[in-house]
């Protein structure tokens, strides 16, 4: 008798043919493939984490707090201090990851009979998740240069009232950063289309050369700033995400969190980094030089490359057999490891050690000259 696969499960249509989130993980010498901060935290945090986990470790017996106030409240301490707008613990709410508060967006906004619109190419768990909840999923116009087509995309929000809609900024996988000009504007649309909840996913701003644009949060109690521990704070394996927003809609997740959603321990092990963020933040700034020196030697190496104000670059074009993969496998080839988004003729990167950098560089120079034999 063969083995039953998933199409043979009595699974929800909209998800038969879809694949599953990932990157592919492979033990390769230099790996800048999934947007990993490279900087392991720094000794005086992890003995700090570890205090703070001891503490929680004797509650364990005990569920946590629910409502992660002491978290909530020093996220919004930090987002006041570096954006220089005043937020809330009101304002802010905390899950496993910024996944995880998209997820409760989107089951308390949207779901069955619903729909959400994002700008591709972007961030592709936008419509992973989108799907996941019953929501259905519009692809929005962009520009060749990869930036938002703005009358296009006012257009397709007249036209489809979608429920919730995505901006990514800086974008992912283009790096390319969102001006707050675009952002009212599509504001503005989705309000006059029908009440919209409007989410501006800033997973990467702290690496941005433009400032946060939190403060738009005044007087638009439908828009939403999604963020990350994940980045910045190179805590990718805490599982750390949250949002600022009008307090109406922190009360609205909470209607479908789960109960105790955040353990005591994430909890604990999150304060502490916001405890080290000045020196957290300090390795944000190497790496946006290195950021910017991947920028400049792509260029310089004759590679067509979209601004970034991410942590990653996306590079290009490839238009030789078989295109960007082709050249994917062949800088891989070299023992370093990169992002084939699917975008047709481009490839990315993230920002590594200026070592692990050195490594990327020399490889796709090697990469240039081949192809011009």
């Amino acid at each position: 008798m063969t083995e039953p696969g998933i199409d043979d499960l009595p699974i929800r249509e909209e998800l038969r043919g879809t694949s599953p989130y990932g990157a592919p993980q492979l033990d390769v010498p230099v790996r800048l493939n999934t947007n990993e901060n490279p900087y392991p935290l720094p000794e005086p945090l992890v003995e700090r984490i570890a205090e703070r986990v001891t503490e929680a470790a004797r509650t364990l017996n005990r569920y946590p707090d629910r409502d992660a106030v002491e978290l909530r409240t020093a996220l919004a301490g930090y987002l006041t201090r570096t954006t220089g707008y005043e937020i809330a613990t009101a304002q802010v709410w905390a899950a496993n990851g910024s996944n995880e508060v998209l997820q409760q967006l989107l089951q308390t906004f949207a779901g069955p009979g619903r729909l959400a619109i994002g700008f591709e190419p972007s961030y592709s768990m936008h419509g992973l998740i989108a799907r996941g909840t019953g929501t259905g999923w519009i692809s929005g116009p962009r520009h060749e240069d990869f930036t938002i087509d703005v009358a296009a995309a006012r257009r397709a929000v007249a036209e489809h009232r979608p429920d919730v809609v995505f901006i990514t900024s800086p974008n992912n996988p283009t790096g390319t950063a969102v001006d707050a000009e675009t952002v009212v504007e599509l504001y503005d649309a989705a309000q006059a289309a029908k009440p919209s909840l409007v989410v501006v996913d800033e997973a990467y701003v702290e690496f941005s050369h433009r400032p946060s644009l939190l403060p738009l949060l005044a007087g638009r109690p439908h828009l939403v700033i999604s963020r990350t521990m994940s980045k910045a704070f190179g805590a990718a394996g805490l599982r750390l995400g949250y949002l600022a927003a009008h307090p109406a809609v922190v009360d609205a997740v909470q209607l479908v969190r789960l109960p105790y959603h955040l353990s005591a321990v994430t909890q604990a092990t999150a304060l502490a980094a916001l405890e080290h963020t000045d020196t957290l933040l300090g390795y944000v700034e190497q790496l946006k030089g290195e950021r910017d020196r991947l920028v400049a030697e792509l260029r310089a190496t004759g590679y067509e490359v979209t601004d970034s104000d991410a942590n990653f670059v996306q590079f290009g074009r490839f238009t030789g057999a078989g295109g960007a993969h082709a050249a994917w496998q062949r800088i891989l080839d070299r023992g370093v490891l990169v992002r084939d988004n699917g975008v047709p003729g481009w490839l990315r990167v993230t920002a590594g050690t200026p070592e692990e950098n050195d490594a990327f560089l020399d490889a796709v120079r090697a990469l240039k000259k081949e192809q011009s034999s």
